[in-house]
């Protein structure tokens, strides 16, 4: 059966090898720091094996036929990409936060495109590679992780000009049955509980960066992977059990000491081949493409929870019909129905490549993306101003059960009489967890620069918008251009995504 339970795959993680350090200690996927991050995963799993969601969390293999979990499918229609736009938004509804399992498919599809139109082109066969991977994968129902981030050294230097040439990920020995390759890679959110890491290029490529052209996918405990792991936990809670508070997150600083990659698992390898070289930048852009796509299923996810702590605190604080309250959380709201609705127009204009697999409309899906990140901030105030200062003081949860103290601390938790103290409680306790947690900042930063901060999709969307033609609307109203051409609103097509490489396919 090609969708797995979570038990296989945590038992998947019981046999790796542990090659995770954290507090200066060598330690393994079971330890109970990491199970924060577990539970989020749990969700992806166990959703897929319940008869009420299986419309949404599985699909049918394009390859072999089966049912396989939609975290390991490639996008053969419109209604994929909207399917896995709900999907990503409904389970972090249930997870308070990112659902994780996003970046594995969507550097999947990207891969799927990347190899194909590169074998049209140059006459390789880096697809065939990527065929079995997939069925592997698939097979597996596999839980990976996208390292694309290198560490970058010297933000003004392209990576053959850093005095320490391992600041990106580099082959340093490209041969027959493989490639050795060097370097690390950062902000890698579900590294740690991953079965597999897959390795792209984090930039655009010049002539002389050959040797940093790599793309590959390897188990996460392969030989010579060392991860430097930071987990975000939430307070231990004792007697108030609730299911945000048992969510968590792992990132790595992922480093390859000198790893060595089977061929097979090879899919760009610009040392062995500098024709590669393009397709460097194509893959990155691609995954940030797919992976923004996804963020207007996440965000919008987000963007409602705080909404949802919004209204509630708003009606425990007895101040939900002020007009000042509904504007608040009716910004919160709006942001995210537009978010998401650029997403899903983004699905409605998407195209197939000529591998097959559908590509969103990158100039709606960036600009959904930026929206995303411009308001994240704005949104965590707001559920601040209207909760007010104790969800950042309040006295430790036991405090409200001790027996010498219980009475008083439930006593003065009141505040609206229709509502009890226990809920108030858990309302503030919920509220400490969604925006005052080392949790929550983690969140923060991730509504801000996951997927790319905004001004990569400024950057994104202005090379992509035909302004001239956009400036003739202009020119005619203003007279001085007599003739008003049809104007048609830019779309940036896989065909087009190709061309603009100066590449065209056999």
């Amino acid at each position: 059966m090609a969708v797995k339970t979570f038990d296989e795959y945590y038992n998947r993680l019981t046999r790796m090898k542990p090659n995770l350090y954290m507090k200066g200690a060598k330690v393994g996927r079971t330890d109970e720091r990491l199970a924060g991050q577990l539970r989020v995963i749990r969700e992806t799993y166990d959703r897929a094996n319940d008869p009420a969601w299986e419309s949404l969390c599985t699909a049918t293999s394009h390859l072999t036929g089966e049912k396989i979990n939609r975290f390991t499918h490639i996008h053969q229609s419109v209604d994929d990409l909207l399917k896995k736009q709900q999907m990503t938004k409904l389970l972090c509804h249930r997870t308070g936060g990112c659902i994780m399992r996003c970046m594995g498919i969507d550097v999947m599809n990207a891969l799927s495109v990347i190899t194909y139109e590169m074998d049209a082109v140059l006459g390789t066969d880096s697809n065939r590679n990527f065929i079995s991977y997939l069925k592997y994968w698939q097979e597996n129902d596999i839980c990976a992780n996208c390292a694309q981030t290198d560490t970058k050294g010297d933000r003004l230097k392209r990576p053959h000009e850093q005095a320490d040439p391992d600041l990106y990920v580099r082959i340093v020995e490209s041969r027959p049955d493989g490639i050795v390759v060097r370097g690390a890679k950062v902000d890698n959110t579900t590294a740690p509980v991953s079965d597999e890491i897959i390795v792209i290029p984090t930039r655009f490529m010049g002539e002389k960066d050959v040797d940093y052209v790599v793309a590959f996918a390897i188990p996460a405990d392969w030989d010579g992977v060392k991860m430097l792991v930071r987990p975000a936990m939430q307070h231990h809670r004792g007697h108030l059990q609730a299911p945000g508070a048992e969510m968590g997150d792992a990132e790595a600083f992922t480093i390859f000491d000198d790893v060595f990659v089977p061929r097979e698992r090879v899919f760009l390898d610009g040392k062995g081949d500098p024709r590669h070289l393009p397709f460097a930048g194509y893959l990155a852009l691609l995954f940030a493409h797919y992976h923004r796509h996804s963020y207007t299923g996440c965000k919008p996810a987000v963007s409602e929870v705080l909404a949802s702590a919004a209204a509630l605190v708003a009606e425990y604080n007895g101040i939900e019909k002020q007009s000042h309250v509904r504007e608040k959380i009716s910004h919160i709201i709006g942001t995210a129905e537009l978010v998401y609705a650029a997403g899903q127009m983004s699905a409605h204009r998407a195209e197939p490549s000529i591998s097959g697999t559908w590509v969103p409309d990158e100039i709606l899906t960036n600009a959904g993306r930026r929206l995303a990140g411009e308001e994240i901030y704005n949104e965590y105030k707001i559920v601040a101003d209207l909760a007010g200062g104790l969800c950042a003081t309040m006295p430790f949860e036991e405090e409200f059960f001790a027996e010498e103290t219980a009475a008083l601390a439930n006593k003065y938790m009141m505040r609206n009489p229709n509502v009890s103290p226990e809920n108030e409680h858990r309302c503030f306790r919920g509220i400490e967890t969604l925006i005052v947690s080392e949790m929550a900042g983690v969140m923060q930063l991730a509504g801000l620069h996951g997927g790319g901060s905004p001004q990569m999709e400024t950057i994104t969307m202005m090379a992509r918008y035909d302004l001239e033609s956009l400036k003739g609307i202009a020119k005619y109203l203003f007279g001085i251009n007599p003739e008003l051409p049809p104007y048609q609103r830019p779309t940036v097509t896989p065909r087009k995504m190709l061309e603009r490489f100066g590449l065209s396919a056999r």
